[in-house]
């Protein structure tokens, strides 16, 4: 396992495939029947394991020792903490699904924030530049079309809070909601909440309690309900870690959409994560819950979006989603809770794929007062 200390601020891959056209298992299942072998070289590779795993009908979720992985038939999306080595698992994940599978990879999303100790990482991970220069390396040469950048592109407003974000494609039209990746019902709508500075009372409900016998997913459960996360997404079916001495992660299922939480709640560099995949309204609908339980001093938030499947006007009618508006529902959902936005970005990359970024600091007039928690 990798060594990680302060876990806060991670990596996220993902990677989406082409199914065949020929149907059979593997166009219904797709990475879903990757072999467990593989699955475990790649996160070997990363330097994290599984530690529970849940699915249903549309994917399979697992929390991992260093945060979360989620595969659907034409998708795997990894997301890892602290000092793993997250980019070392496309390779094995790009030989496993062609060599065992037939499948081709269509796009690659690699994303994170900024970390908060960059010389403790390890290559390529120590520099934005490195990651960059590995996937352009690693991705195949039909994915021509590609980008990254670093938002905002100024420290003025933001201080050390920025967002960085490549993506390579092999279309620079949408590649979603045309044939299977819509049709297997993955989300192409997703919000990344990285929370840091918790409130101290709020963030003791992730410790665990001297003497207590009950299991990793008892105590995981337990602080679910405490929490409040469970009430984040009603209908999900939620199912919570309790690592020792603290530490909890917690991966949420609710048909083809996924939620995923992870929490490292010591004083001093207290950080908690909420990422949330699916339909627009629901996504955007949860962002103030999930700040809402860690009341946090500073809060970013990234929203990523395709063409123009997200939102329907009155009629029903798909439309495109403006920047602006993205802006706007965020900031309405994070600012009552006395928080206020303190820098905005919004940019464009392959696949039609646009991605917003904001970020909040408390007011010095907020309070607990302003949560509602009934």
């Amino acid at each position: 396992m990798a060594s990680s200390g302060f876990k806060g601020f991670e990596k996220l891959l993902e990677l989406v495939f082409s199914l065949p056209s020929c149907g059979g298992a593997r166009a219904q299942h797709g990475l879903r029947l990757l072999p467990v072998g593989a699955l475990r070289e790649a996160l070997e590779a990363v330097q994290c394991a599984v530690v529970s795993a849940a699915g249903n009908t549309a994917f399979d979720a697992y929390v991992l020792s260093e945060s979360s992985l989620f595969v659907y038939p034409s998708r795997a999306v990894l997301k890892t903490c602290g000092t793993t080595r997250l980019l070392r698992a496309v390779p094995v994940l790009l030989r496993a699904a062609g060599d065992e599978l037939g499948l081709a990879l269509r796009s690659c999303r690699y994303s994170r924030g900024s970390y908060l100790f960059p010389e403790a990482q390890p290559f390529p991970h120590d520099d934005f530049a490195d990651e960059v220069r590995y996937l352009d390396g690693a991705v195949p040469s039909g994915l021509r079309f590609r980008r990254a950048s670093v938002m905002p592109a100024s420290h003025r407003h933001s201080g050390q809070n920025r967002w960085h974000e490549y993506a390579a494609s092999a279309s620079d039209d949408d590649v979603t909601g045309k044939d299977d990746e819509h049709a297997d019902g993955t989300p192409h709508f997703t919000v990344d909440v990285c929370m840091t500075n918790q409130d101290r009372a709020l963030a003791r409900q992730f410790f665990l309690t001297p003497g207590d016998g009950r299991t990793s997913h008892a105590t995981g459960e337990a602080m679910t309900a405490a929490s409040g996360l469970g009430d984040v997404n009603q209908r999900s079916l939620a199912f919570g870690y309790a690592f020792a001495p603290c530490g909890y992660s917690m991966n949420a299922l609710d048909g083809a959409r996924y939620a995923t939480v992870h929490v490292t709640p010591e004083d001093g560099h207290s950080y908690a994560s909420y990422e949330r995949g699916g339909d627009c309204a629901g996504a955007l609908a949860s962002i103030g819950k999930a700040v809402a339980v860690f009341w946090p001093a500073t809060v970013s938030v990234s929203v990523c979006y395709y063409g123009t499947t997200a939102t329907t006007n009155t009629e029903g009618t798909p439309q495109a989603i403006a920047s602006a508006w993205v802006w706007s529902a965020v900031a309405d959902a994070v600012e009552p809770l006395g928080l206020a936005c303190r820098s905005r970005a919004a940019e464009t990359f392959p696949g039609a794929m646009t991605v917003t970024y904001q970020t909040f600091t408390r007011t010095p007039a907020a309070s607990l007062d302003m949560i509602d928690r009934s």
